[in-house]
């Protein structure tokens, strides 16, 4: 068995240009993110979920775009590989949309958190672990760091919010991705407006955060956003 990318230093993961380096830095802000959601309450808990959200959804919506469609080209079980994290993903997003839906006083807000965190931890072990490693084994150092290229340009133009009916794979996800990351990031920037405006002006920011959602949910529903996902991840 390969050995796990968390154990190899950057250079033996192809340089900090190298995909595999790229992924582990992201899984390394995220295990620090998680550790200080620990304990978190209230506007609290809401901001660092916010920042999950930002690193994780970006993370994963270029993995399935840049580097699932490779993982199955260049190994036998890809498909099987890649669908088993797929439905991580889908699970991830899922919780997220069921949190923001219900709010910080729904009594299943707790097992809901925990339930995000332990599946978010479960997908990094099963990259660091055996994907990335066979991967790594299957192709060059060069292709590698074309990869972090790449991955790191997709990841800058990806959603950073949950969009559970969206599809995991091509075509659905290369379309919906731009229009989707625009209405996310311009959401991202009215919402922390909002948290720093005088009082008189919050209705008005969150009546534009809520008009961009609608908007975002209408692309999510498109049926060229749904195209390509399979019937694990379907929704």
């Amino acid at each position: 068995m390969p050995r796990s990318i968390a154990h190899q230093t950057v250079d033996e993961l192809g340089g900090p240009g190298s995909v595999l380096a790229r992924q582990r830095a992201d899984h390394i802000e995220l295990d620090r993110l998680l550790h200080e959601l620990d304990g978190t309450t209230g506007t609290a808990q809401e901001a660092v979920l916010s920042r999950v959200d930002r690193l994780v959804f970006s993370h994963a919506f270029a993995e399935e775009t840049v580097l699932w469609p490779v993982v199955r080209r260049v190994l036998p079980d890809g498909d099987a590989l890649t669908l088993r994290i797929e439905k991580e993903h889908q699970e991830v997003n899922e919780l997220v949309s069921a949190l923001e839906a219900d709010g910080p006083d729904d009594p299943r807000r707790p097992g809901r958190l925990a339930r995000l965190v332990e599946v978010l931890r479960e997908d990094v072990r099963d990259e660091e672990d055996e994907l990335f490693p066979r991967l790594q084994a299957a192709v060059g150092v060069e292709e590698l760091r074309r990869l972090g290229r790449r991955w790191e340009l997709m990841r800058r133009l990806s959603p950073t919010r949950p969009h559970p009916t969206v599809s995991r794979r091509p075509l659905g996800n290369a379309l919906s991705g731009l229009p989707l990351s625009l209405l996310d990031r311009t959401r991202d920037l009215v919402d922390a407006g909002v948290r720093r405006a005088p009082e008189q002006l919050v209705p008005v920011g969150k009546a534009v955060s809520t008009g961009l959602a609608g908007l975002a949910g209408l692309v999510e529903r498109a049926p060229l956003s749904r195209r390509g996902d399979r019937p694990p991840t379907s929704r």
